[in-house]
């Protein structure tokens, strides 16, 4: 009967031992794997996201190359106004993150009029930071969907 005990004691013994090693290699995997991870990462990704980062901004588009309607929202965004729409200047939530983030009301949008349209449609420009500066500013034609930075 004794002979039973350590039997059962040593199997017990073993299959903990067994479950400790299958522990310890799976830490060895995981932080191989992460070494190697980093080691393939370009230089400054694990840097702050640029804007052209974030998942909603696909590049970028230059003022001039904006059509004609959006420009003339963008001249109205740095003269301060007067905006054809109640909602313009209102306060942009940035809910899907597809802009870069920012502290809350930093963001406002402004509709970009679209003769087309009964209503106020998908386009818009979305501004930063002093809203007279337009430093800051994306554009959308897809209603928030996707993203293109205004440069100057």
């Amino acid at each position: 009967m004794g002979s039973r005990i350590s039997s059962s004691q040593s199997q017990r013994q073993s299959h903990w031992q067994s479950l400790g090693l299958a522990r310890s290699l799976g830490h060895v995997l995981a932080g191989a794997a992460l070494s190697m991870a980093l080691a393939v990462m370009p230089q400054g990704v694990m840097a702050r996201q640029s804007p052209d980062d974030v998942q909603g901004v696909v590049g970028t588009i230059a003022a001039q190359q904006l059509p004609n309607e959006a420009r003339q929202t963008l001249e109205r965004i740095e003269t301060g106004g007067p905006f054809p729409y109640e909602k313009d200047g209102s306060r942009f939530g940035n809910y899907e993150h597809s802009l870069p983030q920012q502290a809350r009301g930093y963001y406002r949008e402004y509709t970009v009029k679209n003769s087309n349209s009964r209503n106020r449609g998908a386009k818009r420009i979305v501004c930063g930071g002093d809203q007279r500066a337009a430093n800051d500013c994306y554009y959308t034609e897809d209603h928030y969907n996707s993203f293109k930075r205004i440069t100057k």
